[in-house]
């Protein structure tokens, strides 16, 4: 079970720095461009919401594929 746990741990601080580099440039544009953000963009939102919606998408769309991998992990050999 250690080989397993390892690899998903290592799977999980993966797609944690992806989603930290995506939380990292909302984060970025915020301060860099806050007129980009206040800007319009889909269907008359600002893009700041828009990008925030994303934000929830990417976290549950990275949840997914950690599932995905982890349940791909091989069985435990004895």
């Amino acid at each position: 079970h250690d080989d397993n746990a390892s690899r998903n741990a290592r799977y999980g601080l993966w797609l944690f720095a992806v989603y930290l580099a995506f939380y990292g440039s909302f984060m970025a544009l915020n301060i860099a461009a806050p007129k980009l953000m206040a800007s319009p963009s889909v269907g008359g939102m600002n893009f700041a919401i828009v990008y925030g919606f994303c934000l929830i998408l990417a976290a549950f769309g990275l949840a997914l594929v950690y599932m995905w991998l982890c349940s791909k992990s091989p069985e435990v050999r004895r």
